[in-house]
């Protein structure tokens, strides 16, 4: 903001349950398998006119950014909720819930790159708050000797996702994460 900008005023409470309706809509359309939803099907399904849809995401590329940023408020906001007995069951669930948003996330992603391609700032600008948010659960958990001290939070997270990627159903790919996930054990606890 430069000296002379004034601060964008707050949003109206209908302006901000429009905004937020659009958003679940949105989300819950690129959920479905195999989704090419139009603008004008999300503003449908949101219950707005499309003047509401385009005055809080003028185009698609935006509402993409929106839901993708959402998403990372969450699994940054889970970092400090995340409960479990010992401080590597709070990391090993942190990173469930990380392989969750990953894996529900991958359309959009997928298709915000084709639409701006690797440069978007939305990705180098939240990889490192994903990371910001996990490195206190790691240190607990190596601090207490849960997992390994040769690991970093990069490489755990990039392992995630790339059982992530692994086709197959839920069943099929669950314990893959699980077997990794207990690889991050010591191997002597000496």
């Amino acid at each position: 903001m430069t000296p002379y900008q004034l601060p964008a005023p707050p949003r109206r409470a209908d302006a901000e349950r429009n905004r937020g309706k659009i958003l679940a809509v949105a989300r819950a359309a690129f959920a479905e398998p195999g989704a090419q939803v139009s603008m004008a099907e999300i503003a449908r399904r949101a219950g707005v006119g499309m003047a509401t849809l385009y005055r809080n995401f003028p185009g698609r590329r935006e509402l993409l950014e929106a839901l993708y940023v959402d998403e990372v408020d969450a699994i940054c906001e889970a970092a400090g909720t995340v409960e479990g007995e010992t401080p590597g069951a709070v990391l090993t669930a942190w990173l469930h819930r990380f392989f969750a948003f990953f894996t529900s996330k991958h359309d959009i992603a997928s298709e915000l790159l084709a639409q701006s391609g690797g440069d978007n700032p939305v990705f180098s600008e939240n990889r490192p708050r994903v990371l910001a948010a996990g490195r206190p659960l790691l240190a607990a958990a190596q601090q207490s000797r849960e997992v390994r001290a040769d690991l970093t939070l990069e490489q755990i997270c990039d392992m995630v996702i790339a059982i992530a990627t692994i086709h197959g159903d839920p069943d099929y790919v669950a314990p893959i994460l699980g077997a990794a996930l207990d690889g991050l054990r010591p191997t002597d606890t000496a």
